[in-house]
Parts: C-alpha cells; structure tokens; sequence
C-alpha cells in the first residue's frame, strides 16, 4: 500500500504508454497517486486523470516558473476546480530562483495568491522550492500559511529549514535523492523527521532514483523510494508504505 503524492503522470515522457506505465504503479503497490496540475496546458490534463482513474486525485495551482504566465481569472479557476470532489490541494506553488522565467516579485506575488486562495477554501498546498528556503519560509509565516498547512514538495533543505516548516505545520515528502549514495542532507533530514510528518513520492517523469538515475522516472518507482525510507528509519518497507500512506491520506483529507 503505496502512496505517491506527487507525480506527473500526464507529462508528454508518457505518452507512448501512460496506461502501461500507470498499471505497472499499481502491480508495484501503489494504491494511490495524486497528479500535479501546475499551468493552463497541465490542469485540464490532470483534471482528466483524476476523472478517469478512481484511485489518482489531483492538485491544481500555478508554478512559480510559469508565475509571469498567470492572467486574471486564473485564479478563480482553480477556485472552481477545488470544489471538484477529486482535487485535494492547491499546488505547485512557491518559488523557485534556479530558472530565471518569472522574476522573483512575480513569483512572490502569484505565491501569496494562492496562499490566501487556500486559506479562504481551507485547502492544503504544495510547496514547490527551489534555492529560495529563506524567502520561502518567510512568505508562509506572513500568510499564515500554517493555518492550512501542507506538504513542502521534494524536500532539499536543511535540517534547520526543515524544523521552521515542520513548525508551521507542514509535512515533508522526499523522493528519489534519498536513493542516492552521495545525498546525504535528504538522508540526514528523513532521519530526523517525526513518523507521522513525511510522505513519499517520485516527481515522475523527473529525479529517478538509483538504480535507474538518469533515466525516465514513474510512478512504481515510489517503491524503491519507501526501501531507503525503510533502511533510513530502521523499520520494514511495509510499515513505511503503511504510515506515509495514513500520513497522506489524512492530511489530504482523502478516505
């Protein structure tokens, strides 16, 4: 009983065979997924899944790399989406300074948005963050974003930057870095982590973990991700997959 909360099943990489590479996640285990729908092109897509497939849900929201893309009525479009029975989160949101698309005052602005959409609908979000742990951590605190909470997507931070979120009440989710021989700050920060405050997930297509780093990611790969869990925590790769899903579950409201 697996759980992958954030991947992208509709990417073009799967287009050749979506529903091959979606039934593989399930013969692995993998009872529920929840599919990221980030700008114009890839709502309506994860929309679609989510209708399709009782056990993929769907979170909506504008990353902060297409943040310069954002038009008005945008908003109130995923408003209205996050009425749909199947859409458990406001998300990607956040920030991310490695790409230079959208310049930080977009990204600053379209991220507070969002955050006091979520807070006006009691909706949990999806932190996307990338080389901006401090802005990031300093925008969720003046919005009152633990009034929601949520997930602080492939976690990358400090064990520090770690805290201040779990402090405001969000929950970390890692992924396929944690395979990996050399990441020892992901290791180091899932170790800490309490039990009933982390998530598993993939980012398919992207951040395939060993053995396959390099190539395509998907959605079964959530296993491999639960075994360095497992190895990580001292625990069995059953327990893992039984506590991150019920962390899931719970915190996304799904039953």
């Amino acid at each position: 009983m697996l759980f992958d909360t954030h991947t992208h099943l509709d990417a073009p990489q799967f287009d050749e065979d979506r529903e091959d590479m979606i039934k593989r996640a399930v013969q692995a285990g993998v009872t529920r997924m929840i599919n990221i729908g980030f700008n114009r092109e890839t709502i309506p897509t994860t929309m679609k899944l989510a209708e399709t497939y009782d056990f993929i849900h769907a979170a909506v929201g504008w990353h902060p790399v297409d943040a310069i893309t954002m038009q008005e009525g945008d908003l109130e479009w995923i408003a209205s989406l996050c009425k749909h029975e199947k859409v458990v989160a406001i998300g990607e949101i956040g920030l991310d300074y490695h790409w230079d698309t959208s310049p930080k005052e977009v990204q600053h602005r379209v991220l507070r948005q969002q955050i006091a959409l979520a807070r006006e609908l009691s909706m949990p979000i999806v932190i996307h963050n990338r080389d901006a742990h401090e802005d990031i951590v300093r925008i969720l605190r003046e919005e009152k974003a633990g009034e929601v909470g949520g997930v602080m997507h492939s976690f990358s931070g400090s064990w520090e930057t770690a805290k201040m979120c779990l402090d405001l009440g969000f929950h970390l989710s890692f992924g396929g870095p944690v395979t990996f021989k050399n990441a020892k700050q992901p290791k180091e920060v899932l170790a800490k982590v309490p039990m009933d405050r982390f998530f598993l997930e993939t980012d398919s297509p992207y951040l395939t973990p060993h053995p396959y780093r390099g190539k395509r990611n998907e959605t079964a790969h959530v296993r491999l991700v639960a075994e360095a869990a497992a190895e990580i925590k001292g625990i069995s790769v059953e327990e893992i997959a039984a506590i991150t899903t019920k962390n899931a579950m719970e915190r996304f409201g799904i039953r």
